[in-house]
């Protein structure tokens, strides 16, 4: 019964609507969350699942449309507790490791004396310069491990 009530929640929390730094409704996002399955030889494919397990790499893909307005904006995501962040389809993210209060970059962050790695960070945010905003739409896909 634990593990089926982690399920749920890693997948509510990885569907839960992206928060977003624009005029209200200016901008739609919507989301789809994967699962990376090996093939035995080797490759890899990702497959729509409502199950997780402790361990597995999680796909979300996420889907912005500008509806109305110009310039730039910014997405941000809160990662759920229940996965480690591990990468993003985009170089030039922040990410925060304090649910954030404050950003940076990964390599540049720490926590105490050491530096913060991908599984510490608690929200990831990206700019979508007003060039990208300008195309009316676009995708961003970033990867976890479930804890």
């Amino acid at each position: 019964m634990e593990k089926k009530l982690r399920q749920i929640a890693v997948l509510a929390a990885l569907s839960w609507p992206q928060l977003l730094w624009a005029a209200p409704s200016a901008v739609t996002t919507d989301s789809t969350v994967f699962v990376e399955r090996r093939e035995t030889d080797a490759g890899r494919r990702l497959e729509m699942t409502d199950t997780f397990d402790k361990g597995d790499r999680v796909v979300t893909v996420l889907r912005w449309q500008r509806r109305q307005g110009t310039g730039g904006f910014t997405i941000t995501n809160p990662m759920p507790r229940a996965i480690a962040y591990q990468d993003s389809s985009l170089d030039d993210e922040d990410v925060s490791i304090d649910g954030g209060k404050t950003w940076g970059r990964l390599g540049q962050l720490k926590i105490g004396n050491r530096l913060a790695s991908p599984e510490d960070v608690t929200h990831v945010r990206w700019r979508i310069s007003p060039k990208v905003a300008a195309l009316g739409r676009g995708q961003i896909a970033y990867s976890g491990i479930v804890r």
